[in-house]
């Protein structure tokens, strides 16, 4: 390996963990109001409205289809209110982290919210949590109405965990894959790992002690033209690697990729292949639920267009089956949404969802024939990761990406290959220009081919790196997919 760290698939020692816990602790001074023994009162003092878990196992019973949207500000009391304003059009309610907090810069944090203060305006991207500490974050969750959840996008997300999980939050997202790689340029994969299975410990400690609390890994990876098979073969090591840890409810996630046929598939294909990796590694006293990412690429100005793309994104979402849907809004171009265009985007959705509510059993050959090219791919994946790690999950994911077995589209991450080309074929699917050193095969990869082939005669051109260029712009510049380049 490249990294110092030998890293390996195991439950944390409870001495392992004590230990450095002590010091992720004394990291900032928050820290020091942590106590796990009152954190788990305040946990088993929520009412069962108030538990992520709850929510998401009551979805999965009914049918119903969740609503969270993303959103966060710097000061505690205007981020009380964006969470009150939000709480009667979606059903569960995010915490979106500041970029400060995410790299851990936590002075910078701090000045962030002096300045924010004087300015009268929120000047972060997001709410930064840890140094809120314990009584902000608690007060937080004591106002709200609904389950909560930590969004954000931090390598070493150790202290974040601990203050919001011990003031009550009960859902964490993220991995240390998912938020390392897409995120991050010079982090060894093997120390963020090592990072989130802290996290996941102390999940998994909860756990023990009655308190189910959801992970969910995070599924839309760089957003940009991310095949299906890659984000499924993340999200699965991470709920792995989770489970290992105790976690015992966990939420796949994928990003829309924007063919209804195709993102359907996807989705449903990621809860069979979770349960059949979970389950072949020996667990079975789990939860597990999807959520499906409304376009996490670039939107158009035009609200009217951008209402349109939310719309798709429930539609496929819905069709799909998703326990929960990530909602945009209008105003993605534009910068952080407001709590009005945040509003929008869910009512947009939310009309969607109920207008097909009893139109979701859509079952037809091209879904089943995506479902099992998807399927191939992350078999053949999954099969190098273990045999790279010799069994173990952990060793296996950074030997897979130090030799390009696993390889995602755009990533700033220098141990990333970034030889994984992908492009849409003529009807807007995500199929594989160049396939690097992920190991797909042969049979899946002449399917690529032929369909790539069908677009490049359909425009009359030839195959070429242009097309992917023209498909990374295509949703933003409000053209179609996997067509001539005609505005909508």
């Amino acid at each position: 390996m490249t990294g110092t760290l030998e890293i390996t698939n195991s439950k944390l020692p409870d001495s392992v963990f004590d230990a450095e816990r002590e010091g992720v602790l004394q990291s900032w001074h928050t820290g020091a109001d942590v106590d796990f023994e009152a954190g788990l009162a305040r946990q088993h003092a929520l009412p069962s409205e108030k538990r992520f878990s709850a929510a998401l196992a009551d979805a999965d019973e009914t049918g119903k289809t969740l609503l969270q949207p993303r959103a966060g500000v710097a000061l505690q009391r205007e981020h009380t209110a964006l969470m009150e304003g939000l709480a009667p059009y979606c059903d569960v309610l995010p915490t979106t982290i500041d970029a400060y907090t995410r790299h851990n810069r936590y002075d910078e944090a701090q000045d962030g919210i002096d300045r924010s203060r004087a300015a009268g305006t929120s000047l972060l991207n997001g709410f930064p949590a840890v140094n809120h500490g314990v009584e902000g974050c608690t007060r937080l969750v004591e106002t709200v109405s609904k389950p909560i959840q930590v969004r954000h996008g931090t390598p070493d997300a150790r202290l974040l965990a601990e203050v919001t999980l011990s003031s009550g939050f009960s859902s964490y997202e993220g991995g240390g894959i998912s938020y390392n790689i897409p995120y991050a340029k010079n982090i060894p994969l093997e120390q963020s790992i090592r990072h989130w299975q802290y996290c996941d410990r102390l999940v998994g400690r909860f756990e023990e002690h009655g308190i189910r609390i959801n992970r969910e890994p995070f599924g839309p990876l760089t957003g940009t033209l991310v095949p299906p098979f890659v984000s499924h073969v993340v999200a699965i090591i991470e709920g792995l690697l989770a489970l290992e840890q105790g976690v015992r409810c966990i939420t796949l996630g994928y990003g829309q990729a924007g063919n209804l046929v195709q993102d359907v598939a996807a989705l449903r294909s990621l809860r069979r292949l979770g349960h059949h990796y979970f389950q072949n590694a020996g667990y079975d006293d789990y939860q597990l639920t999807t959520v499906f990412h409304q376009w996490m690429g670039g939107f158009p100005e035009d609200e009217a267009k951008a209402t349109a793309v939310i719309c798709l994104g429930a539609l496929a979402a819905k069709q799909a089956r998703a326990t929960k849907i990530i909602v945009k809004t209008p105003h993605e171009a534009s910068g952080i949404p407001s709590l009005e265009a945040n509003q929008a985007g869910l009512k947009a959705t939310r009309q969607m969802v109920n207008m097909i509510a009893d139109q979701n059993r859509n079952d037809g050959n091209e879904i089943l024939t995506e479902v099992e090219v998807i399927e191939a791919e992350v078999h053949a994946v999954m099969r190098a990761v273990l045999k790279l790690g010799k069994g173990d999950i952990a060793r296996g994911a950074v030997l897979a990406f130090e030799s390009g077995v696993m390889d995602i589209p755009f990533a700033p991450a220098i141990g990333n290959a970034g030889k994984l080309t992908p492009v849409r074929d003529n009807h807007g699917a995500l199929r594989i220009f160049e396939t690097g050193n992920v190991p797909l095969p042969k049979d899946v990869m002449a399917f690529h081919r032929d369909r790539i082939a069908e677009r490049a005669r359909s425009e009359g051109r030839e195959v070429s790196f242009d097309m992917v260029v023209d498909d990374v712009r295509a949703i933003s510049a409000s053209k179609l997919i996997g067509r001539p380049s005609v505005a909508a």
